[in-house]
């Protein structure tokens, strides 16, 4: 069973649960589909988007639970990264974290990531 992460905005994520659904944040609306991570790409996905950003949480999703609608798609150097294409069912949320600023400024993700 594979594990995916999204990182958002707790807004945005209390929104989606109380609409149903998700259709992302900010990049998502614009790329045309949910960015989603990796147990291994989350931290740099952390450290790289979401530096300084108070307020986020992760959630996580078991892959298979998407079916179709999760494709492997090449992004950052060319490495597969899980993207969900169309509205995303809050409910098949796994679980949900807040996160905070670690050290170094990006949301750290140490013990919520397997």
């Amino acid at each position: 069973m594979t594990k995916v992460y999204k990182i958002a905005p707790r807004a945005a994520w209390e929104a989606a649960c109380a609409a149903g659904r998700f259709e992302g944040a900010g990049v998502d609306l614009a790329d045309g589909f949910i960015h989603l991570s990796t147990a291994a790409q989350a931290p740099e996905t952390a450290r790289r988007h979401f530096a300084g950003r108070e307020g986020l949480v992760l959630i996580r999703f078991e892959a298979e639970a998407f079916g179709a609608a999760l494709r492997w798609e090449p992004s950052r150097g060319g490495e597969l990264f899980p993207h969900h294409h169309g509205a995303l069912d809050p409910a098949l949320a796994e679980a949900v974290a807040d996160l905070e600023l670690g050290a170094d400024g990006a949301p750290a993700l140490a013990g919520l990531i397997a």
